[in-house]
């Protein structure tokens, strides 16, 4: 079941066990695509995972010596973008979503991480494109509902009556707009990536802190 997931030298151990969590997660009508393996120089026991699916993009971090995995996933309509850096030693895979989250893997190996690239922008394509003809359908239907009322009120126009002045009430106070609170969550994410851009954490160490402030929103 897994060997179309072994092409690009992924470590089976770690593709069975996301296979084994992703099939439990799918929805109606989701498929794989691809799953790429993170491969550290060193010391590799516990390697973090990205997958790819028509509907989704998951990124995997074991936790618990690999006794457990944690997920995140966004959905391909709330991802402006996706990046590929291509390092000495491996490459780093990221992503962006509408409210601001950025998400990303190091050390992958570099075919898997422009498998993952050209797959995450055949599916945003894709979604651009579903976009697209959703609000043509859209704009047909209220251009139809326009064309129809519009029928209707020549078809049944009243005839005019004398007019009466109705004196008009005094217009209702307006209620003093509170300032919307601030995004804890954002302002958690902003200074977990100050720390990460000025070097006092790691890359892994950023995306493990990011999925377990994820977590608990």
């Amino acid at each position: 079941m897994i060997d179309k997931f072994l092409r690009d030298e992924q470590d089976p151990k770690a593709v069975e066990k996301v296979y084994s969590r992703l099939v439990d997660l799918l929805t109606t009508g989701e498929e794989i695509i691809y799953i790429a393996v993170q491969k550290k120089p060193i010391v590799n026991l516990f390697p973090d995972c990205i997958a790819i699916t028509n509907k989704r993009l998951f990124f995997f971090t074991p936790t618990n010596l690999g006794l457990s995995i944690k997920f995140i996933d966004f959905v391909w309509k709330d991802i402006i973008d996706v990046y590929t850096k291509e390092e000495i030693i491996g490459a780093v895979f990221s992503a962006k979503t509408t409210i601001g989250t950025e998400m990303g893997v190091d050390y992958l190996p570099k075919v898997q991480a422009r498998k993952l690239y050209q797959y995450a922008q055949e599916r945003k394509e894709a979604e651009r494109e579903a976009r697209r003809l959703r609000e043509l359908e859209e704009k047909r239907a209220e251009s139809g509902s326009l064309n129809i009322d519009h029928a209707s009120q020549v078809a049944f126009q009243p005839v005019a009556q004398q007019s009466v002045a109705v004196p008009s009430p005094p217009p209702a106070p307006i209620a003093p707009v509170e300032e919307p609170k601030k995004d804890e969550l954002t302002e958690k994410l902003k200074r977990l990536k100050t720390l990460f851009e000025s070097g006092l954490i790691s890359q892994e160490e950023y995306n493990h802190k990011k999925l377990e402030l994820l977590s608990d929103f």
